[in-house]
């Protein structure tokens, strides 16, 4: 089932099927990358209950339990629910007690409802998490969006460009392919000229570029020297996470709570980096906003 919140600037659409975008348009233009098997078939999936990936697969926690995770946890390929609409807005839940069988993975119950909200030019998101167990629930959230790049056509890849708030670190932790997870310990040089991320499909050759380390918490992603593009705010999501294929025209520019497991790390899930914890019946929120230039 898809929902379409449309108020004359800004049109998205949301699918039951993983519970996010399947579209954002404004000025009959399309800025979601529309998905393509043959490179990747994701367009802005939900990181619940991790961010990224952990150590083979699993973790502990501090209550005994074993978590086992794929990687980005199971929110994205869940069927939702509607949970709430009006005229500009429509929320979507997943919980364990409609999905019992994910306390096979993640032991403790939850309701996770994704909450979007169009304000202008923007939509809101925002990922409201309950704890509706008895035992104190670590979990992380994140989203994934990603954009077409270039965004019209006769348009270069290398035409667009990243734009930070703020100056960053000269060097950035390391993805490590082969396990999904994260050196901290041996950094490379940031690719970032002054404030500005250059996008080439270059970039992506080996792996994601990881701001571990983030001080900006509004990025910008637009044509160089116009504003023509998305800009991304997420003043309580402290990692950002730039990714792309070499072969795909989108970057998704991801703003996360957590982290793959980093090499500093054990596999004790509260350790984890960004680790955020709800206790029972409470619920904890996270978000972003997405604005069309």
């Amino acid at each position: 089932m898809e929902y379409v919140l449309d108020n004359g600037q800004i049109s998205v659409t949301l699918a039951t099927a993983g519970g996010s975008f399947t579209s954002i348009k404004a000025g009959g233009r399309e800025y979601l990358w529309q998905g393509d098997p043959a490179v990747w078939s994701g367009q802005a999936p939900i990181c619940f209950p991790i961010c990224g990936g952990l150590r083979d697969g699993r973790a502990m926690t501090r209550a005994g339990h074993e978590v086992n995770l794929a990687r980005h946890g199971f929110a994205r390929k869940q069927e939702w629910k509607l949970e709430e609409q009006s005229e500009n807005m429509i929320a979507l839940s997943l919980s364990s007690a409609d999905h019992a069988e994910l306390l096979e993975q993640y032991p403790y119950p939850f309701k996770i409802v994704a909450r979007y909200t169009l304000d202008g030019a923007a939509v809101k998101v925002s990922y409201e998490v309950t704890d509706a167990g008895t035992e104190d629930m670590p979990f992380f959230v994140g989203g994934h969006p990603a954009f077409k790049c270039p965004i019209d056509e006769g348009e270069a890849y290398s035409d667009y460009e990243l734009r930070f708030e703020k100056p960053e670190a000269a060097e950035l932790c390391c993805a490590v392919p082969s396990t999904g997870l994260i050196d901290v310990e041996n950094r490379s040089a940031n690719p970032m000229v002054g404030q500005t991320l250059p996008l080439t499909h270059g970039l992506f050759d080996f792996a994601e570029t990881i701001f571990d380390v983030l001080e900006s918490r509004v990025v910008t992603l637009s044509k160089k020297g116009e504003d023509k593009g998305v800009r991304l705010s997420f003043p309580d999501m402290p990692y950002l996470i730039v990714w792309g294929k070499p072969e795909g025209d989108f970057v998704a520019v991801e703003p996360w709570g957590g982290l793959s497991t980093c090499s500093d790390e054990d596999d004790m899930l509260e350790h984890k980096r960004g680790c955020l914890t709800a206790r029972p019946g409470e619920t904890v929120a996270r978000g972003f906003e997405i604005e069309i230039l």
